[in-house]
């Protein structure tokens, strides 16, 4: 395979591309695994390595050659999250996980994916995104989405997760009307069976979902008698997120006062 040298704007794309092969606790990977997820050839991808590697995006490691992500990601990982304010955001999911006995989950839209980036689901064991059609989360940020995000026209072919989960386009768009109209979603079983989950938007001025909200347990846990008081309850901490993470310009005027 003859491929010309990466440069400019493809090789910034390249790059990137290099670094999402590690989304999802990815373990190491060697320059010829990079190659085979990219479909590049193995001295390309050993090229973008290497200027990722001096830039301190990607690290080596010395006994196996093989590459995880540097430093310079977790810098800008850890200043994003404080610019975006989500270290003041624990104790008020914490404070929902203890009252409902759910686990509590913040998360923001990526493309085709919810990434979770504050809450129980956060653990280095587990991979922070989820699918936005088969999650409550996802459906909320289909349902709101910011200026220049598209809809459920934009996502790519909709896996099936389970035999609940909906992979018709138009039916995922007739979900998120109801969505819309109800204010939540709800994922029972779309994702994982014995799992029920339910979520609420953090809206902005403009009714966008900065980020989507969820608690979830079991059906056992959330009931079909007391959805309504965890909706409640959800509801109640998206306000209180509201404050915390937007600035007073870009809230909602119910909650500036």
């Amino acid at each position: 395979m003859t491929q010309a040298p990466p440069s400019g704007a493809q090789a910034v794309r390249r790059a990137l591309d290099v670094l999402h092969c590690f989304h999802d606790n990815a373990p190491d990977l060697s320059a010829s695994e990079l190659a085979r997820r990219l479909e590049l050839s193995t001295s390309t991808a050993h090229r973008l390595a290497r200027t990722l590697l001096g830039a301190g995006f990607l690290e080596q490691d010395a006994r196996t050659a093989r590459y995880r992500l540097g430093p310079a990601v977790t810098e800008l990982g850890r200043l994003s999250y404080h610019q975006r304010g989500l270290h003041l955001v624990a104790p008020e999911l914490a404070d929902l996980a203890h009252r409902t006995g759910a686990t509590a989950d913040l998360a923001l839209r990526s493309g085709p994916h919810a990434v979770i980036v504050a809450g129980g689901s956060v653990t280095p064991k587990v991979g922070l995104r989820r699918p936005l059609h088969s999650t409550a989360l996802g459906k909320v940020l289909l349902a709101w989405p910011r200026a220049g995000e598209g809809g459920a026209e934009s996502l790519p072919p909709l896996r099936a997760f389970t035999d609940r989960t909906i992979v018709d386009p138009s039916r995922l768009a007739e979900e998120l009307e109801r969505v819309r109209a109800d204010g939540h979603a709800l994922n029972d079983g779309e994702s994982a069976y014995g799992i029920r989950t339910l979520a609420v938007p953090v809206l902005d001025h403009a009714d966008s979902a900065r980020f989507a909200l969820a608690v979830r347990a079991t059906p056992e846990v959330i009931t079909a008698d007391r959805m309504d008081w965890f909706l409640t309850q959800a509801r109640t901490c998206a306000r209180a997120l509201e404050i915390l993470l937007l600035p007073p310009s870009e809230r909602r005027s119910a909650v500036m006062t």
